[in-house]
């Protein structure tokens, strides 16, 4: 009975979560072989197994249904023909287990490493040592009961770590990528803490043998278990508990709260996409505006099964490709300029940022900053920069403090973007001066609005990102050179070499580092040979 519902749990498992069947190659072939031993495995009783393990893969059928049905308004791939089964189970759009579609690595060596370290980190030295005098215990001349069990989960960690390690297509000294490689790290420390429980067992084994009718000795085994999982609570409970964060939320909510009424939004990216996606099609929020995945466009299925959830966007072929035209498989495809030319009556926005492989929207339109995302405006429209200042200066309501959630968390990247949004419309406006075929007094205008807003921005945040000190700095730089400034030019220099330092202080790894002191060294110089003028 017990293999018949491990049998099951294994498909069931599979359900859930694909590295799964590297512990399913090794506790299948054992568990046969232990039955087998036993004289328990018969032809019937293998097909028992067999047909439990299938009932486990049953949710599998949700898939084909949902895809026929098409009622899912949001949904991956389509599933109604065997093929496209195959490649949802497969995860072929991404690679077969692979983390990332197009990303290379670390190497295995340096993921093992941190694959220790994160163990070391997170299930303590004690967990560890206990884990491994399991493994030693096999070793032993005495005949241990469990060395099976032990060679078992043994063989589960080497597999589950030496795979993992070679097919984990993320750099991991990226410490979001970190983050997510850390997760399926989970899998084998669920391993380790079992065979952590057996080093207890085999240990209190050998201490029951030394001090035969001892009566402490069972008392100590409960109580150092006990200890083991209360220090894990004790380390781990504040970490674990997420209760009250509503990050990633408020994320999603402010950004469709700042879109106009009736607006297209281009997703691009996990964090935004599936943020968005929640808050719109499960809580309801802004039932008005349509989200489309610049991603999930490029697929062949995602227009046939998902165009009609779309109301009011029209799509001028059924997939989207750079080139367009009649594709040799007979598939419609339209570029992104096209995309835009059809949909002229509706706001359309880009959140995070444009696909590189089409830039055929740039022969009509133009990229003007909205917060966090940006707005793909007709070329033909006049920019107004104090207008534009005064449409995105209060888009959203971010009060979280800036750097206050660890590097490797997805609310870091949310917390990141919406500060460095507050900066977006300053820049902008600064590259347009930079770069335009515009009037001197004009360019004056450009530099002087930017300016403007780089300074009310810096002043208002004390603790912000360290980009903001080196963008004010050659905001105030560009201000000294106009000849009809109306700021006083003690102050900006001042301001110059004050935000220039900060920004080395803080940034040491910018390669362009050495040349901003040397320039910092000659701003010193006019500064006190201003103040010297000024005092003469």
């Amino acid at each position: 009975q017990i293999s018949k519902l491990g049998a099951f749990c294994c498909g069931l498992s599979l359900c859930n979560q694909h590295t799964i069947v590297l512990y399913i190659a090794c506790i299948v072939p054992w568990v046969l072989y232990r039955l087998f031993r036993k004289m328990e495995l018969s032809l019937g009783h293998l097909l028992k197994l067999g047909l439990c393990f299938l009932a486990g893969l049953l949710p599998y059928l949700y898939l084909p249904a949902s895809s026929y049905l098409n009622r899912a308004r949001w949904t991956w791939g389509d599933q109604t023909t065997f093929q496209g089964f195959l490649t949802h189970f497969l995860r072929e759009e991404y690679g077969t287990f692979s983390l990332a579609k197009s990303e290379t690595g670390s190497g295995m060596r340096e993921m093992l490493a941190f694959q220790l370290a994160q163990m070391k980190s997170e299930l303590s030295v004690p967990v560890l040592a206990l884990a491994l005098v399991a493994c030693v215990s096999t070793a032993l001349p005495t005949k241990q009961q469990k060395s099976p069990v032990i060679w078992l989960f043994t063989g589960m960690l080497c597999l589950y770590s030496l795979f993992f390690a070679w097919r984990a297509n993320l750099d991991i000294t990226k410490p979001l990528f970190l983050g997510v490689v850390e997760r399926f790290w989970l899998q084998s420390s669920a391993v380790v803490a079992v065979l952590a429980g057996l080093g207890l067992a085999g240990l209190a084994s050998v201490g029951s043998t030394v001090l035969e009718g001892s009566r402490t000795l069972p008392w100590l085994e409960w109580l150092s278990a006990l200890a083991l999982v209360a220090s894990q609570v004790w380390a781990n409970y504040s970490t674990c508990d997420q209760s009250k964060n509503y990050v990633v939320d408020k994320f999603a909510r402010n950004l469709l709260s700042s879109m106009p009424t009736g607006a297209v939004i281009l997703l691009r990216g996990d964090l935004p996409g599936n943020a968005l996606r929640y808050v719109h099609y499960c809580e309801g929020m802004r039932p008005d505006i349509t989200l489309v995945d610049q991603e999930m466009m490029t697929y062949e299925w995602y227009l046939p099964k998902l165009a009609k959830h779309l109301p009011g966007v029209y799509f001028p072929g059924n997939r989207w490709n750079p080139v367009e035209g009649v594709l040799p498989d007979g598939t419609l495809a339209f570029n992104l300029h096209r995309f835009l030319k059809v949909n002229e009556h509706k706001e359309v926005f880009v959140c995070i940022g444009l696909h590189e492989g089409d830039s055929t929207w740039r022969r009509s339109y133009s990229l003007w900053p909205w917060g966090m995302c940006e707005k793909l405006v007709p070329s033909d429209v006049v920019f107004d920069p104090g207008e534009w200042i005064h449409l995105t200066r209060n888009l959203y309501n971010w009060t979280e403090d800036y750097g206050s959630f660890m590097p490797s968390s997805w609310e870091a990247v949310a917390n990141e973007e919406m500060w460095q949004a507050r900066m977006k419309t300053a820049f902008f406006i600064f590259d347009l001066a930079e770069t335009a075929s515009v009037t001197a007094e004009m360019k004056s205008q450009l530099y002087t609005f930017a300016y403007s807003s780089y300074k009310e921005i810096v002043n208002s945040h004390p603790n912000h990102p360290v980009n903001w000190h080196k963008n004010y700095a050659i905001a105030c730089e560009r201000m000294l050179r106009l000849r009809w400034a109306d700021v006083d030019p003690e102050e900006l220099l001042s301001e110059t070499v004050k935000h220039f330092l900060l920004y080395t202080e803080k940034a040491e790894d910018d390669p362009q580092r050495q040349d901003i002191l040397q320039a910092v060294k000659h701003l010193k110089k006019e500064l006190r040979a201003l103040r010297k003028m000024k005092e003469d």
